[in-house]
């Protein structure tokens, strides 16, 4: 069996609004399709511009042609990028996962590379739990190639975890996605597409979206301030312009902690996505012994973010919240972390210094439920990773004036992080029904 399959015959989906509503949202719905026969595409459009799965479809397609793609030459090829590199004459992976034809060879395999010493006991751990909340998660969905969508991903998951395991890579302050000879980015959106429930998720004002590409190839710069709610949320936000802004979706700069960037069974995803790396404050201190060095090198960050503003063009996401959103312990319900007012404010300066045009937007996400954090921020590196077959919503709100606000209610730096964190809870509260 051939487990890189053209997605073509892994996902075949129409698309057709289930609900259309006003404001500019677009619902999505993808009803399963049999991989084989009949399983053609129909186009439906309302006053909302409807996701759909075909444009995607052909990213894949294009990634699996790619002569490196998913194969020996491609694990162990050389792969240079932000500083960092693998040498193919100093390392060779074993094909241990990419020749898996059945969930127990995969799961053999991670045995076989612990007894071997190239897997640390800990990682392979949470691999295999990784593998079985993966497919309870993608069997839910009900889509009729379930098995073979699991098989396929988590091999080519697994390969990229022991790859890095073997040789990591460094992430640069500024890293820039990993398209070639591996498309990381392709990867990425190929694993997560499975998890979302379609037929229950929706892109608030795509207008607004609209708007930000035209800013932005006019030279000028758009910021996203956002909640931040799983360790997907790149792929999620991806996945839901990769329609309507596909250049929003593949040149998006994220601004990313620490953990997604040294955890092994995140790395590869993080670098399918472009990124300025930077040390989260609520880490900043696990140990005291490198609190100076992480102050450094967010110094860097800042500095590279600076200089990409002054070039134009960019659009960079950002959560001033410092992590993930949490469930309310009384509540039990999902809200916008709080902001840090100072991180609200500092990109406030950095646009305005920038010397080009630059606006800065709210953003709402809501996705918690594919991929919840932790009920608690845990120091150690190597979190329980639980999934589920989910909707998603996001939402964007109208620019923000920072001078209308500061004008109106006083303090021009706390005052503002709330104004912008309260239009990010509208937005969430408009996510979640």
């Amino acid at each position: 069996m051939n487990l890189y399959t053209s997605s073509s015959a892994l996902f075949a989906y129409s698309a057709t609004p289930r609900v259309s509503t006003l404001h500019s949202i677009s619902r999505f719905s993808c009803s399963p399709k049999s991989a084989g026969g009949g399983g053609g595409r129909s186009w439906s459009r309302s006053s909302c511009l409807v996701f759909c799965a075909l444009k995607l479809r052909g990213v894949f397609e294009a990634a699996v042609e790619k002569k490196s793609s998913f194969s020996s030459t491609a694990a162990a090829a050389a792969v240079v990028a932000s500083g960092s590199a693998y040498n193919q004459d100093e390392i060779s992976t074993p094909r241990t996962f990419i020749d898996a034809c059945t969930e127990q060879d995969l799961l053999l395999g991670i045995q076989k590379e612990v007894k071997a010493g190239r897997l640390p006991k800990n990682v392979a751990e949470g691999m295999e739990e990784l593998y079985y909340n993966y497919r309870n998660a993608v069997l839910h969905s009900g889509h009729p190639n379930a098995d073979e969508i699991v098989l396929s991903n988590m091999a080519v998951a697994f390969d990229r975890m022991f790859t890095d395991v073997r040789d990591p890579f460094q992430f640069s302050p500024y890293h820039q996605a990993i398209r070639e000879p591996f498309d990381y980015y392709v990867f990425g959106q190929k694993y997560i597409f499975p998890l979302l429930d379609f037929r229950n998720s929706f892109l608030g004002n795509i207008s607004l979206f609209n708007e930000m590409e035209k800013k932005l190839q006019q030279g000028e710069n758009v910021i996203l301030i956002s909640n931040h709610q799983t360790e997907a949320d790149p792929a999620v936000i991806a996945l839901l312009l990769e329609s309507s802004s596909p250049s929003i979706a593949e040149n998006m700069i994220y601004v990313a902690g620490d953990r997604v960037v040294i955890d092994p069974l995140c790395k590869p995803f993080s670098m399918g996505r472009n990124l300025l790396c930077v040390y989260s404050k609520k880490h900043m201190n696990d140990d005291p012994g490198l609190t100076d060095m992480k102050k450094r090198a967010n110094t860097k960050s800042l500095k590279e973010m600076a200089m990409l503003l002054r070039g134009g063009s960019k659009i960079i996401w950002i959560a001033p919240s410092g992590g993930r959103d949490r469930l309310d312990p009384v509540t039990k319900e999902w809200y916008p972390a709080p902001f840090d007012a100072s991180a609200v404010d500092n990109m406030r300066r950095l646009v305005e210094h920038a010397g080009v045009p630059g606006h800065i937007y709210p953003l709402a996400i809501l996705c918690h439920d594919i991929m919840p954090p932790p009920l608690q921020v845990e120091r150690e590196i190597g979190e329980k990773r639980v999934i589920s077959f989910h909707g998603v919503g996001v939402s964007v709100a109208p620019e923000i004036s920072y001078q209308e606000i500061a004008a109106a209610l006083g303090d021009p730096e706390q005052v503002t992080s709330l104004a912008v964190l309260d239009r990010v809870k509208m937005r969430s509260n408009r996510n979640r029904t």
